[in-house]
């Protein structure tokens, strides 16, 4: 049972000597087995115990050196980021001379660029207004063309009335007229 054991341990020191170099070397490993041979339990034993300590102290080595690494790349990480976040800051500052820069080199590019910007603005304004515009003339031109017929037709119904005044006036006078005479002839006959 003791021999399973450490055939197991072994076998496990053998696993754990593959992932990271063995701290003492092959030689040894190959004595306990030829130990296990031999059929000496107390031997076998006492390097199982060693077989242990070894498996322990590699387990604990390779640990360290895990927490080693993971300790190391957070070092490189926050160097990385530290870096990124000085490549970000010098980025934003290159935009700002760059524009300064070509404010520089044509003092009248801004102001030209700003005033193109109003004329675009009032384009995009006057656009709809000038349909607006030419909608309102047609409108006002009918309504100036219905309002002239109108007029025309107002002037044509006045000159009718007067030409009827003067009708009646004239038919008057001649009503007038007959009335006087008849008033005469009734006087005469009376």
């Amino acid at each position: 049972m003791t021999q399973t054991n450490a055939g197991a341990s072994s076998g496990a020191a053998a696993a754990t000597t593959t992932e990271l170099p063995p701290p003492q070397p092959q030689p040894q490993t190959q004595r306990s087995e030829m130990v296990l041979h031999t059929g000496s339990l107390s031997f076998s034993s006492h390097m199982s115990r060693e077989d242990e300590e070894m498996t322990r102290s590699a387990l604990s080595a390779f640990r360290a050196k895990e927490d080693e690494i993971e300790k190391r790349r957070m070092e490189v990480r926050g160097r990385i980021q530290a870096q990124l976040g000085r490549v970000e800051e010098e980025t934003r500052r290159l935009s700002t001379l760059r524009e300064e820069i070509e404010s520089m080199a044509d003092p009248m590019r801004k102001e030209v660029s700003v005033v193109r910007k109003k004329i675009d603005s009032v384009n995009k304004e006057l656009k709809p207004l000038g349909a607006t515009v030419q909608k309102k003339e047609r409108e006002y031109k009918e309504a100036l063309d219905t309002f002239n017929e109108k007029n025309r037709e107002k002037v044509q119904l006045i000159t009718k009335l007067m030409e009827m005044e003067q009708l009646v006036g004239e038919s008057e006078k001649l009503r007038m007229k007959k009335l006087e005479e008849l008033s005469k002839s009734i006087e005469e006959t009376v």
